[in-house]
């Protein structure tokens, strides 16, 4: 053979097993990307065992061998009323520690509101609030016991008007090495008052842990949707589901969002939605009302809709009802039918019963890892 023409032969056959075994390792954003090279390769994204093998190598980097990592559950029952605070740690959760809640919680209130987590643990710290009204939060760690409560917003209070506070994330600035609580506040007139009163616009303000104060920021974004109660810090940016059924993401660093439509055509479809966390990206579990069926997604990339790829997808179980959270190998915690918490293993199929019950609506859970660093430690 000529030498020459040899060199000018082109290989365009890559054995299939050999791709498979390659793109199955792949990050998710790359794998979204390289799947549009061929079709046969985007069709490796509805194959059911290539999902299944590119789950087992995302769930194997998830997992971790630091014992200082468990879960905490807010445990929230309605009859009687009260919100209780675990830590969830074992192989199968078996070890659960009740935890006080700092004041101003520790006082349960006559059924007038729930006590929520804000987005995810951060460097051993949490931010919980009363689901009420908004107005009274604070950072607390849970190893230390230490709290810091978080002063009043920047909103005006009138008779005039009503005031909505509504908070939509807690995470931490490592530019600036500060912690930040990101909320949005409205208003709305009173009816029995002249409609030519004027109203103060609506904004957008960051708390600062460092500077302890409230600060406006010039932006508009989507608030989030409180149909799903979901919301999730996660490598400097935090997420909620907006009220026009996307994926809201703000940059505590930069001051900036992305918006990721939804990958449902049909929204209206979808009963329940709640952002989880998967080995450093953003996931999503959704429940189809119409199909009776729970599906899990992640995402590649912030802004592009193709990005979200369906890792799983489950008929319900005869006694699943609703997703709580996750935990950090893999695991999904939902309530069943008769209240009581279920952990669902991704890369096993097996559905154990943590023990505990809790309102459907309300309770959840987040990954924790112990900090025994104290929140006014930062450098002001």
């Amino acid at each position: 053979m000529d030498p020459n023409h040899a060199s000018k032969v082109n290989i365009t056959y890559i054995p299939n097993d050999f791709v498979f075994s390659i793109l199955s390792k792949l990050p998710v954003k790359s794998l979204r990307r390289f799947s549009c090279v061929r079709k046969s390769w985007t069709r490796l994204l509805e194959n059911h065992n290539f999902i299944n093998i590119f789950c087992k190598n995302l769930y194997s980097g998830s997992h971790s061998l630091d014992d200082d990592i468990c879960v905490i559950l807010n445990q929230v029952v309605l009859d009687p009323f009260h919100c209780t605070f675990y830590l969830l740690s074992g192989d199968k959760f078996e070890n659960k520690v009740k935890l006080d809640l700092p004041p101003p919680f520790h006082i349960q209130h006559n059924r007038v509101s729930v006590i929520r987590i804000l987005g995810s643990a951060t460097n051993g710290i949490i931010c919980i609030y009363n689901c009420d009204n908004h107005t009274i939060a604070v950072l607390w760690n849970p190893a230390t016991q230490e709290v810091m409560v978080i002063p009043p917003s920047l909103a005006e209070f009138k008779r005039e008007f009503i005031t909505k506070i509504t908070l939509h994330g807690f995470g931490y600035d490592h530019v600036r090495d500060d912690y930040s609580v990101i909320q949005h506040v409205c208003y709305t007139k009173f009816k029995e008052h002249r409609l030519d009163n004027v109203i103060p616009h609506p904004f957008w303000e960051i708390y600062s842990l460092k500077n302890s104060c409230w600060r406006k920021i010039d932006i508009d974004m989507p608030t989030r949707n409180w149909i799903y109660n979901s919301d999730l810090y996660l490598n400097g940016m935090c997420h909620w589901w907006g009220k026009n059924n996307n994926l809201v993401s703000f940059n505590l660093c930069k001051e900036e969002h992305f918006i990721t439509p939804s990958p449902f055509e049909d929204v209206h479809d979808t009963l329940d939605i709640h952002l989880i966390a998967l080995n450093g990206h953003v996931a999503m579990i959704s429940y189809s009302k119409k199909a009776i069926s729970f599906q899990i997604s992640i995402l590649g990339e912030f802004g592009v809709k193709e990005s979200w790829i369906r890792l799983f997808y489950f008929r319900c179980l005869s006694c699943i009802e609703q997703s709580i959270g996750a935990g950090e190998k893999g695991n999904i915690f939902f309530t069943r039918k008769d209240g009581q918490l279920v952990c669902f293993d991704l890369t096993t199929g097996m559905v154990e019963n943590v023990g505990l019950k809790g309102e459907i609506l309300w309770s959840q859970t987040v990954i924790y890892k112990k900090n025994l660093q104290l929140i006014g430690a930062i450098d002001k």
